[in-house]
């Protein structure tokens, strides 16, 4: 008998086919071609179980536009399409806490598709957004499905997102309730919004720092049968020490399938006999149009927010590649640095590019663009740290360039196995170069602060953004401990807020900062 498994994963909020750059675009992504997708595989597959893996709520204009410009309770539009997908089970992601607690305790009451949720309890050792797992029966076939979300979430979400709540290691939970499910199952699934740490040789293929747990569950867990990942937007399908696993990248761009061949042996016991992965890419089918026109009005209103003028520009601040913008700065990273200093009164702030799709500011300024350069829902902290801590996390950000081919470039470890282009920062308060033909942890120079060379000893107030303050992105030398001050506005707000009263923006560039490859 063929179980087949269809899983989709950190959809965040992309519905439709845009990333919202352009009107009208095309894109090769979006929930609304999984749902028709969804509808075809069913056709020609027997005994689907369908899968969210989690990060839905989140990402996209949509999704912002529903929680803090309507200022729903919940996203009703997006469940009622997740609704109509027919989802057997859901896990959640680490950006469901991103509008609160209330918001997502509503949206899980909306969702037809069961929450799992083993490793998040909460004061009295409850599970509060869902059962540990589920069974479901197939033809006589009992089929355990275990939910899992990183425990990396506690690194990046506002505390009061995450009041009351424990989120446990993904491996201990599964070490847990898997026993406990093998007595009652002939097979066992695991639902992790979490990914991989290692490759097949157990080599380390990021920080081991319990964000992702994959390899280390099927490394000490036994009778995991199928195991369905997310969080790191990797493309995968294939078996990781034997065991069948995918994660099918992020936005909707493709549906993860595993197939699991069920044979019963002599004693009637049932096992997995074969296995077969692949991802389905959704860009060979049209959106379901049915779907998609109870969205119209929705949408319209989006983009007619988007685009109403918000400022003027005196100046350029847009730029075509954002690798060149990384290298030599731009007057647009300048204008999110001074929002940052003056918002939290410091005069030393970092901030990135997030991803290759930012090309800064057109002329005049709209919520498009703020919401297309500024991805993430990101509050902003002041960290006092020593110049000592400021070097080494210089050091960490210098660490995204690489020199190939005579030209500088950038390491491969930002582009696999995950695009890490968020975790390049830019500073601002300081001169400095990035001399890349310099070792790792000594590229740092010329560094000045108010023009004189910065002593490791001084002490100093940094405006970062709460994921890096905390940490994120392997920035050791900062933590919460650190954190002095805090804004829990988003950054997208602060820049509406400060673009509503200033009807021209100077594009200014100091030119602050260069790399180089010098011997």
């Amino acid at each position: 008998m063929k179980i087949n498994l269809l899983e989709t994963s950190d959809s965040h909020g992309f519905i439709f086919p845009t990333n919202y750059v352009k009107s009208f675009d095309d894109k090769p992504f979006g929930v609304l071609r999984c749902a028709s997708a969804f509808k075809s595989l069913r056709q020609r597959l027997d005994n689907v179980i369908a899968i969210d893996n989690g990060d839905f709520l989140e990402g996209s204009a949509l999704a912002y536009y529903i929680a803090e410009i309507k200022h729903q309770s919940s996203p009703a539009q997006i469940s009622n399409v997740f609704n109509a997908m027919n989802y057997d089970f859901g896990v959640l992601g680490n950006h469901e806490f991103n509008y609160g607690l209330d918001y997502l305790k509503n949206t899980i009451k909306e969702s037809s598709r069961h929450f799992l949720c083993a490793n998040i309890i909460d004061q009295d050792g409850n599970h509060p957004f869902g059962a540990p797992y589920e069974i479901k029966e197939i033809n006589g076939i009992k089929i355990g499905f275990l939910g899992l979300t990183t425990q990396g979430t506690t690194k990046w979400e506002k505390n009061e997102n995450l009041a009351g709540l424990t989120f446990l290691s993904a491996k201990d939970t599964a070490d847990k309730y898997i026993p406990e499910m093998s007595e009652q199952t002939d097979l066992n699934v695991i639902i992790y919004h979490g990914g991989i740490e290692r490759d097949e040789d157990g080599v380390p293929t990021e920080v081991l720092n319990g964000e992702n747990e994959t390899y280390d569950i099927l490394a000490h867990v036994d009778n995991i049968d199928a195991i369905i990942t997310g969080h790191q937007h990797r493309k995968i399908a294939g078996h990781l020490l034997g065991v069948p696993i995918i994660q099918p990248g992020h936005r909707g761009e493709y549906i993860g399938h595993i197939e699991l061949d069920v044979q019963q042996d002599e004693n009637g016991k049932y096992y997995v006999d074969n296995s077969e992965t692949e991802l389905i890419a959704t860009n060979g089918y049209k959106i379901d149009e049915e779907l998609a026109h109870q969205l119209d009005d929705l949408q319209t209103s989006i983009d007619v927010w988007l685009d109403e003028p918000m400022a003027h520009i005196d100046g350029k601040m847009d730029f075509d590649d954002a690798f060149v913008a990384r290298l030599h700065k731009t007057s647009f990273i300048q204008f999110i640095q001074k929002i940052q200093m003056q918002t939290m009164g410091v005069d030393l702030s970092a901030t990135a590019l997030f991803n290759d799709e930012a090309h800064g500011f057109e002329n005049p300024i709209t919520m498009r663009n703020i919401i297309t350069n500024y991805v993430y829902p990101n509050s902003l902290a002041v960290l006092k740290i020593t110049g000592a801590e400021l070097k080494a996390a210089m050091e960490t950000s210098a660490k995204y360039f690489d020199y190939q081919d005579g030209q500088i470039c950038v390491n491969r470890d930002y582009i696999f196995p995950k695009l890490k282009h968020y975790n390049y920062d830019m500073y601002e308060g300081v001169n400095y170069t990035i001399n890349v033909a310099k070792p790792v942890g000594h590229r740092i120079e010329n560094l000045t602060y108010h023009d004189q060379p910065l002593a490791d000893d001084v002490e100093l107030n940094i405006v970062l953004n709460i994921y890096r303050a905390v940490g994120g992105g392997n920035y050791q030398m900062f933590d919460q401990d650190k954190i002095i001050k805090s804004d829990d506005r988003m950054m997208s707000q602060l820049i509406a807020d400060y673009l509503h009263h200033h009807e021209t923006i100077k594009a200014e560039n100091n030119h602050n900062f260069e790399v180089i490859y010098r011997p």
